[in-house]
Protein backbone atom coordinates (compact mmCIF):
# COMPACT_ATOMS: atom_id res chain seq x y z
CA UNK A 1 0.00 0.00 0.00
CA UNK A 2 1.12 3.86 -1.35
CA UNK A 3 0.18 5.13 2.26
CA UNK A 4 0.04 2.57 5.14
CA UNK A 5 -3.09 3.40 7.34
CA UNK A 6 -2.35 4.61 10.86
CA UNK A 7 -3.98 2.52 14.30
CA UNK A 8 -5.86 5.97 15.03
CA UNK A 9 -7.26 5.88 12.10
CA UNK A 10 -8.60 2.75 11.75
CA UNK A 11 -9.38 3.05 15.63
CA UNK A 12 -12.19 6.24 15.00
CA UNK A 13 -13.70 3.97 12.95
CA UNK A 14 -14.55 1.67 15.85
CA UNK A 15 -17.99 1.79 18.05
CA UNK A 16 -19.12 0.16 20.72
CA UNK A 17 -22.56 -1.54 20.18
CA UNK A 18 -24.87 -3.91 21.73
CA UNK A 19 -21.76 -3.99 24.65
CA UNK A 20 -18.87 -5.07 21.25
CA UNK A 21 -16.57 -3.53 19.62
CA UNK A 22 -17.61 -3.19 16.29
CA UNK A 23 -16.97 -1.73 12.57
CA UNK A 24 -19.39 -0.04 10.22
CA UNK A 25 -19.68 -2.23 6.50
CA UNK A 26 -18.71 1.44 4.72
CA UNK A 27 -15.93 1.67 7.10
CA UNK A 28 -14.20 -1.83 6.32
CA UNK A 29 -15.61 -0.89 2.30
CA UNK A 30 -13.14 2.29 2.35
CA UNK A 31 -10.48 0.70 4.31
CA UNK A 32 -10.09 -2.06 1.67
CA UNK A 33 -10.81 0.14 -1.10
CA UNK A 34 -13.99 -1.48 -2.52
CA UNK A 35 -18.11 -0.27 -2.72
CA UNK A 36 -20.30 -1.30 0.78
CA UNK A 37 -22.28 -3.51 -1.66
CA UNK A 38 -19.21 -5.60 -3.37
CA UNK A 39 -18.12 -6.24 0.53
CA UNK A 40 -21.80 -7.00 1.72
CA UNK A 41 -22.53 -9.17 -1.68
CA UNK A 42 -19.13 -11.28 -0.53
CA UNK A 43 -20.97 -11.47 2.94
CA UNK A 44 -24.03 -12.79 1.41
CA UNK A 45 -22.44 -15.19 -0.41
CA UNK A 46 -20.68 -16.79 2.94
CA UNK A 47 -23.80 -16.11 5.27
CA UNK A 48 -23.08 -19.04 7.34
CA UNK A 49 -20.37 -17.37 8.14
CA UNK A 50 -21.52 -14.79 9.89
CA UNK A 51 -24.25 -15.72 12.72
CA UNK A 52 -25.60 -12.61 14.95
CA UNK A 53 -22.19 -12.34 17.57
CA UNK A 54 -19.83 -11.58 14.20
CA UNK A 55 -22.35 -9.35 11.89
CA UNK A 56 -25.74 -7.46 13.11
CA UNK A 57 -27.56 -5.04 11.57
CA UNK A 58 -27.96 -1.62 13.57
CA UNK A 59 -31.37 -0.32 14.64
CA UNK A 60 -32.12 3.39 13.85
CA UNK A 61 -31.65 4.00 17.74
CA UNK A 62 -28.12 2.49 17.82
CA UNK A 63 -27.05 4.60 14.53
CA UNK A 64 -28.12 7.63 16.82
CA UNK A 65 -25.72 5.74 20.10
CA UNK A 66 -22.82 5.59 17.27
CA UNK A 67 -23.07 9.05 16.58
CA UNK A 68 -22.60 10.03 19.63
CA UNK A 69 -19.74 8.44 20.53
CA UNK A 70 -17.90 10.40 17.90
CA UNK A 71 -18.91 13.66 16.38
CA UNK A 72 -17.32 12.76 13.01
CA UNK A 73 -19.75 9.62 12.93
CA UNK A 74 -22.78 12.20 12.11
CA UNK A 75 -21.68 12.00 7.85
CA UNK A 76 -21.09 8.48 8.20
CA UNK A 77 -25.16 7.60 7.88
CA UNK A 78 -25.96 10.58 5.75
CA UNK A 79 -29.74 10.29 4.38
CA UNK A 80 -30.08 7.31 6.75
CA UNK A 81 -32.73 9.43 8.55
CA UNK A 82 -35.09 9.60 6.14
CA UNK A 83 -35.13 5.61 5.63
CA UNK A 84 -34.33 5.66 2.05
CA UNK A 85 -30.90 3.78 2.77
CA UNK A 86 -30.90 0.75 4.03
CA UNK A 87 -29.48 0.54 7.85
CA UNK A 88 -26.05 -0.83 7.78
CA UNK A 89 -24.57 -3.86 8.75
CA UNK A 90 -21.69 -3.96 12.22
CA UNK A 91 -19.14 -6.82 12.48
CA UNK A 92 -18.20 -7.80 15.86
CA UNK A 93 -13.84 -8.24 15.79
CA UNK A 94 -14.59 -12.19 15.15
CA UNK A 95 -16.73 -11.02 12.36
CA UNK A 96 -14.17 -8.72 10.69
CA UNK A 97 -11.75 -12.08 11.08
CA UNK A 98 -14.31 -13.94 8.95
CA UNK A 99 -14.65 -11.01 6.57
CA UNK A 100 -11.13 -10.99 5.71
CA UNK A 101 -11.22 -14.83 4.60
CA UNK A 102 -14.01 -14.16 2.20
CA UNK A 103 -13.32 -10.52 0.72
CA UNK A 104 -10.95 -10.64 -2.22
CA UNK A 105 -9.00 -7.01 -2.98
CA UNK A 106 -5.42 -6.53 -3.51
CA UNK A 107 -5.27 -4.74 -0.37
CA UNK A 108 -7.12 -6.93 1.97
CA UNK A 109 -4.16 -8.84 3.30
CA UNK A 110 -2.36 -5.68 4.10
CA UNK A 111 -5.42 -3.55 5.45
CA UNK A 112 -6.71 -6.67 7.61
CA UNK A 113 -3.23 -7.19 9.75
CA UNK A 114 -3.62 -3.53 10.34
CA UNK A 115 -7.18 -3.32 11.77
CA UNK A 116 -6.56 -6.75 13.99
CA UNK A 117 -4.02 -4.47 15.31
CA UNK A 118 -6.72 -1.56 16.00
CA UNK A 119 -8.79 -3.71 17.36
CA UNK A 120 -6.54 -5.93 20.00
CA UNK A 121 -5.01 -1.91 21.09
CA UNK A 122 -8.28 -0.87 21.69
CA UNK A 123 -9.36 -4.02 23.63
CA UNK A 124 -6.06 -3.83 25.80
CA UNK A 125 -7.00 -0.09 26.02
CA UNK A 126 -10.62 -0.59 27.09
CA UNK A 127 -9.08 -3.57 29.65
CA UNK A 128 -6.60 -1.53 31.21
CA UNK A 129 -9.05 1.06 31.92
CA UNK A 130 -11.88 -0.46 32.47
CA UNK A 131 -11.99 0.69 36.33
CA UNK A 132 -12.44 4.53 34.96
CA UNK A 133 -15.04 3.67 32.17
CA UNK A 134 -17.41 1.92 34.77
CA UNK A 135 -16.76 5.04 37.53
CA UNK A 136 -17.40 7.54 34.68
CA UNK A 137 -20.57 5.15 33.81
CA UNK A 138 -22.28 5.39 37.17
CA UNK A 139 -21.30 9.27 37.56
CA UNK A 140 -23.33 9.36 33.97
CA UNK A 141 -26.29 7.40 35.65
CA UNK A 142 -26.25 9.33 38.42
CA UNK A 143 -26.25 12.66 37.55
CA UNK A 144 -29.59 12.33 35.73
CA UNK A 145 -31.18 10.38 38.72
CA UNK A 146 -33.99 12.58 40.64
CA UNK A 147 -33.54 13.35 44.21
CA UNK A 148 -36.72 11.37 44.50
CA UNK A 149 -34.47 8.06 43.28
CA UNK A 150 -30.67 8.89 44.87
CA UNK A 151 -31.99 6.24 47.95
CA UNK A 152 -32.95 3.69 45.60
CA UNK A 153 -29.41 4.09 43.32
CA UNK A 154 -27.47 3.97 46.79
CA UNK A 155 -28.99 0.61 47.86
CA UNK A 156 -28.55 -0.81 44.43
CA UNK A 157 -24.68 0.37 44.76
CA UNK A 158 -24.69 -1.15 47.75
CA UNK A 159 -26.25 -4.59 46.61
CA UNK A 160 -23.48 -4.70 43.45
CA UNK A 161 -20.45 -4.09 46.14
CA UNK A 162 -21.73 -7.11 48.40
CA UNK A 163 -22.04 -9.59 45.14
CA UNK A 164 -18.33 -8.25 43.76
CA UNK A 165 -17.16 -8.73 47.54
CA UNK A 166 -19.32 -12.55 47.36
CA UNK A 167 -18.62 -13.52 44.24
CA UNK A 168 -14.56 -12.48 44.01
CA UNK A 169 -13.25 -13.70 40.60
CA UNK A 170 -9.43 -14.66 41.13
CA UNK A 171 -7.29 -17.30 39.15
CA UNK A 172 -8.15 -20.83 40.76
CA UNK A 173 -12.20 -20.35 41.06
CA UNK A 174 -15.24 -17.70 39.76
CA UNK A 175 -18.29 -17.60 38.56
CA UNK A 176 -19.39 -15.28 36.11
CA UNK A 177 -23.13 -14.57 35.39
CA UNK A 178 -25.00 -13.54 32.54
CA UNK A 179 -23.92 -10.80 31.07
CA UNK A 180 -20.45 -10.54 32.15
CA UNK A 181 -18.72 -11.38 28.42
CA UNK A 182 -16.02 -9.15 28.65
CA UNK A 183 -15.13 -9.85 32.27
CA UNK A 184 -15.12 -14.04 31.35
CA UNK A 185 -13.14 -13.15 28.20
CA UNK A 186 -10.61 -11.17 29.46
CA UNK A 187 -9.99 -13.77 32.37
CA UNK A 188 -9.26 -16.62 30.47
CA UNK A 189 -7.78 -14.66 27.83
CA UNK A 190 -4.58 -14.20 31.24
CA UNK A 191 -4.88 -18.06 31.60
CA UNK A 192 -4.15 -18.48 27.78
CA UNK A 193 -1.26 -15.77 28.12
CA UNK A 194 0.29 -17.77 31.55
CA UNK A 195 0.93 -20.97 29.12
CA UNK A 196 4.77 -21.24 27.93
CA UNK A 197 5.11 -24.07 26.29
CA UNK A 198 1.89 -25.76 25.50
CA UNK A 199 -2.27 -25.28 26.11
CA UNK A 200 -4.44 -28.63 25.78
CA UNK A 201 -8.17 -27.48 25.16
CA UNK A 202 -11.10 -29.77 25.17
CA UNK A 203 -14.48 -28.40 24.01
CA UNK A 204 -16.66 -29.63 22.28
CA UNK A 205 -17.86 -26.63 20.90
CA UNK A 206 -14.65 -25.01 19.34
CA UNK A 207 -15.27 -22.32 16.28
CA UNK A 208 -13.59 -19.06 14.70
CA UNK A 209 -14.00 -16.85 17.98
CA UNK A 210 -12.39 -20.00 20.24
CA UNK A 211 -9.26 -19.42 17.63
CA UNK A 212 -9.37 -15.72 18.54
CA UNK A 213 -9.06 -16.33 22.14
CA UNK A 214 -5.91 -19.12 21.07
CA UNK A 215 -4.40 -16.14 19.24
CA UNK A 216 -3.35 -13.99 22.65
CA UNK A 217 -1.05 -17.15 23.48
CA UNK A 218 2.99 -16.41 23.46
CA UNK A 219 4.75 -16.91 20.95
CA UNK A 220 5.84 -20.73 20.15
CA UNK A 221 3.07 -22.29 22.63
CA UNK A 222 1.72 -24.83 20.99
CA UNK A 223 -2.14 -25.67 20.93
CA UNK A 224 -3.57 -29.03 20.80
CA UNK A 225 -7.87 -29.25 20.31
CA UNK A 226 -9.88 -31.95 21.41
CA UNK A 227 -13.59 -31.20 19.77
CA UNK A 228 -16.74 -33.07 18.78
CA UNK A 229 -16.54 -34.51 15.08
CA UNK A 230 -19.35 -32.09 14.00
CA UNK A 231 -17.47 -29.08 14.92
CA UNK A 232 -17.63 -25.91 12.23
CA UNK A 233 -14.21 -25.25 12.60
CA UNK A 234 -12.64 -26.45 9.38
CA UNK A 235 -9.14 -27.68 8.23
CA UNK A 236 -9.07 -24.28 6.29
CA UNK A 237 -9.03 -22.46 9.42
CA UNK A 238 -6.73 -23.76 11.11
CA UNK A 239 -4.42 -23.52 8.56
CA UNK A 240 -4.83 -19.68 8.11
CA UNK A 241 -4.57 -19.68 12.04
CA UNK A 242 -1.47 -22.00 11.81
CA UNK A 243 -0.03 -19.06 9.22
CA UNK A 244 0.10 -16.70 11.47
CA UNK A 245 0.20 -17.59 15.11
CA UNK A 246 1.68 -21.79 14.85
CA UNK A 247 0.77 -23.65 15.80
CA UNK A 248 -2.19 -25.96 16.63
CA UNK A 249 -3.26 -29.02 16.09
CA UNK A 250 -6.97 -30.18 16.09
CA UNK A 251 -8.23 -34.02 17.18
CA UNK A 252 -11.87 -35.17 17.35
CA UNK A 253 -13.44 -36.52 20.04
CA UNK A 254 -17.20 -37.88 21.15
CA UNK A 255 -15.83 -39.02 24.68
CA UNK A 256 -15.86 -35.97 27.00
CA UNK A 257 -19.10 -33.94 28.10
CA UNK A 258 -17.43 -31.10 30.55
CA UNK A 259 -14.51 -28.68 29.03
CA UNK A 260 -10.99 -28.27 30.03
CA UNK A 261 -7.93 -26.43 29.64
CA UNK A 262 -4.61 -27.95 30.43
CA UNK A 263 -1.73 -25.49 30.54
CA UNK A 264 1.59 -26.86 30.32
CA UNK A 265 0.72 -29.65 31.59
CA UNK A 266 0.57 -28.59 35.03
CA UNK A 267 -2.67 -26.79 35.84
CA UNK A 268 -6.19 -27.91 34.79
CA UNK A 269 -9.26 -26.10 34.70
CA UNK A 270 -12.10 -27.20 34.86
CA UNK A 271 -14.82 -24.90 32.47
CA UNK A 272 -18.84 -24.81 32.86
CA UNK A 273 -19.05 -23.23 29.38
CA UNK A 274 -17.75 -23.80 26.12
CA UNK A 275 -14.64 -20.78 25.30
CA UNK A 276 -17.10 -19.65 22.76
CA UNK A 277 -20.05 -19.14 25.24
CA UNK A 278 -17.92 -17.20 28.07
CA UNK A 279 -20.59 -14.98 29.76
CA UNK A 280 -23.64 -15.53 27.78
CA UNK A 281 -24.92 -17.83 30.78
CA UNK A 282 -24.42 -17.99 34.35
CA UNK A 283 -21.19 -20.37 34.43
CA UNK A 284 -18.32 -21.27 36.64
CA UNK A 285 -14.77 -22.24 36.53
CA UNK A 286 -12.20 -24.06 39.35
CA UNK A 287 -8.67 -25.24 38.85
CA UNK A 288 -8.62 -29.31 39.51
CA UNK A 289 -6.08 -31.21 41.28
CA UNK A 290 -3.08 -31.97 38.88
CA UNK A 291 -3.09 -35.24 39.31
CA UNK A 292 -6.12 -35.81 37.39
CA UNK A 293 -4.01 -34.40 34.22
CA UNK A 294 -2.66 -38.17 33.47
CA UNK A 295 -6.42 -39.56 33.43
CA UNK A 296 -7.78 -37.46 31.10
CA UNK A 297 -4.90 -37.17 28.64
CA UNK A 298 -5.72 -41.57 28.65
CA UNK A 299 -9.13 -41.12 28.25
CA UNK A 300 -9.55 -38.32 25.82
Amino acid sequence: MENEISNLQIEKKIFVVRGAQVMIDRDIAELYGVETKVLNQAVKRNIERFPEEFMFQLTREEIDSVKSQIVTSRNLFAGQEGGTRKLPFAFTEQGYAMLSSVLKSDTAVQVSIQIMKAFVSMRHFVQSNSQIFAELKSMREHQIETDVHLKESDNRINQLFYLMDKYNVNDTQGIFFQGQIFDAYAKFESFIQSAQKEIILIDGYVDLSVLQRLAKKKKNVNIIIYTNPKTKLTAQDIQTFNEQYPTITMNHTTKMHDRFMIIDNKILYHIGASLKDLGKKCFAFEILDFSFIPDISKNI
